[in-house]
């Protein structure tokens, strides 16, 4: 919790660039709700959703693209390799990857508040976003989104450890960047995917963190089965990550030798 809270201090000094973040994804909310709206006169009932609902989901994934760091990064492990420190990084008694993640979870904090809030209220107030009236389903949605958050961190985590053998990491981020934008949800709501590819989009890590919990929100989908969906992803990748850290102890590249 200290880390958590230490990682929510040092990011809202970004004050600025959350509040410019919130602009932009206000911006391209509506933007793309009008996009939505057109669409789904034309047809109505599209993969499952009415009108309200592909509003609706449109400005949860836009109110997502922060917390779940959709565009990739977050993370300072690829700059301490460059530097070089990462050497020390590796041999402190504290686990890398657990203070990174706690980190991580102080970040989306912040966001949640400066950077996703805004852009939802003023969907709201433009379209008429659905507010769930169960409270038990807002704990559901509280729960898919903190597991989303942490299968972000997990896949984040991989790509930013991959500068420990490779060191310039630029390309590896940008091929993260177009998987984690399409398969997410964040182009259109998964079940708009045809056939194979919808089902195979679905089953892929991206989609915990866009689309299960926007239609967790919705009651698009049973809240056992997305939970436990998200929870194996978020365990698989943070095993992996523990390995990948564990390897990297062995042997790391950095500038400078």
């Amino acid at each position: 919790m200290r880390i958590a809270a230490y990682g929510f201090r040092r990011h809202s000094a970004y004050r600025s660039a959350a509040i410019a973040g919130a602009f932009t994804n206000t911006v391209f909310g509506i933007l793309r709700a009008y996009v939505l709206i057109a669409l789904w006169e034309a047809r109505p009932g599209l993969a499952g959703y009415d009108l309200a609902d592909a509003v609706t989901f449109c400005f949860l994934s836009q109110a997502f693209i922060g917390p779940m760091q959709v565009f990739g990064g977050g993370l300072e492990i690829s700059d301490r390799v460059r530097t070089g420190d990462i050497s020390v990084d590796l041999v402190r008694p504290a686990s890398l990857q657990l203070w990174n993640l706690s980190d991580d979870l102080g970040r989306a904090a912040y966001l949640l508040l400066l950077r996703s809030l805004p852009p939802t209220a003023v969907g709201a107030a433009l379209f008429g976003l659905i507010v769930p009236s169960d409270p038990a389903t807002w704990a559901f949605f509280a729960a898919s989104f903190i597991l989303a958050v942490i299968v972000s961190f997990g896949w984040r985590y991989l790509i930013a450890l991959s500068s420990c053998w490779i060191i310039d990491d630029r390309g590896v981020q940008s091929l993260s960047l177009v998987m984690t934008f399409f398969f997410s949800g964040m182009v259109l709501p998964l079940n708009l995917f045809p056939g194979w590819l919808g089902t195979l989009a679905g089953a892929l890590p991206w989609s915990a963190m866009v689309q299960v919990p926007a239609d967790v929100y919705l009651g698009k989908r049973d809240v056992v089965e997305a939970l436990g969906f998200q929870s194996a992803w978020a365990v698989a990748l943070l095993l992996l990550g523990a390995l990948v850290t564990r390897s990297a102890r062995r042997k790391v590249v950095v500038q400078g030798g």
